[in-house]
């Protein structure tokens, strides 16, 4: 990537955290100077001088510039972790906002009852990982997972995995001694096994074969299985509930393949 392409994108992700593009456009072009006025900033942003001032007000409100009133006056962008650690806190305020007006909003079907099984696609690894870290923080009895992909093991996840309450069993499996070694290191208080499903391997010829990134069964109740598309590498997965659900079932047989005795999900219906 250029110089040029590189700058191109911190503005387009700058106006996606809310700056407008007369600010982004500053802001970057300070970032390549130690300190500049007006004209300059105009000169190397191409943003019209008589812009220049009106953004550097919104900058300086949002804590992202400073301000020398010389004659002429000088501008600086603020330290690069300073900047991001600000725009950083502006977004999650922003998320938190979100949130407590969605949570606030009337529901137009406040007596509908949820169906006992259900099943839902998911598409994109950050919102699978949040939904795979949801169902571990919403674990009663048990979680079963297998890896079939190493990377999905996100340090978040991990991060969950380790937090489990003492009464809830955690076995987690993979595709190779390798794998189960290193899972163990990081999980030390999971049962690992080497899986039975030679076919959740994503080792393959990445030509043409969709490999399988993730398996978890939770409760023996909530299942979720992903895949990785060999030509963009985005992860999609079905989630599935309902004790009776068709998927559910078949996913306990699935899972119990390599499982230790003993923490077979199988065990559940006999």
């Amino acid at each position: 990537m250029t110089r040029n392409e590189n700058a191109e994108e911190a503005i387009d992700v700058l106006q996606e955290l809310g700056l407008k593009e007369y600010e982004a456009k500053c802001f970057v072009g300070l970032t390549r100077v130690p300190t500049g006025t007006a004209k300059k900033l105009s000169e190397i942003t191409d943003v019209p001088r008589t812009r220049i001032y009106d953004a550097i007000r919104v900058l300086e409100a949002q804590g992202l510039v400073e301000i020398q009133h010389s004659s002429p006056q000088q501008f600086r962008a603020v330290p690069l972790a300073e900047a991001t650690e600000t725009l950083r806190d502006r977004y999650e305020s922003r998320v938190e906002q979100l949130r407590d007006a969605l949570e606030a909003v009337e529901s137009v079907e406040s007596d509908a009852k949820s169906s006992v099984q259900e099943v839902w696609t998911l598409t994109g690894q950050t919102a699978i990982a949040n939904r795979a870290n949801q169902l571990v923080e919403d674990a009663d009895d048990e979680v079963v997972l297998v890896v079939g992909d190493r990377s999905l093991l996100t340090d978040e996840l991990v991060e969950h995995l380790n937090g489990f309450p003492e009464d809830v069993d955690l076995a987690i499996g993979t595709v190779s001694a390798s794998a189960q070694a290193e899972i163990q290191d990081a999980v030390p208080e999971a049962t690992t096994f080497i899986s039975g499903l030679e076919w959740l391997r994503s080792e393959t010829d990445a030509d043409h074969d969709v490999g399988i990134g993730r398996l978890m069964l939770v409760d023996q109740s909530s299942f979720l299985v992903s895949s990785i598309m060999p030509d963009t590498h985005t992860e999609q997965a079905i989630f599935g509930t309902g004790v009776g659900n068709g998927l559910v079932v078949v996913a306990r047989r699935l899972m119990a393949q390599g499982l230790v005795p003993g923490r077979d999900p199988e065990q559940a219906d006999e």
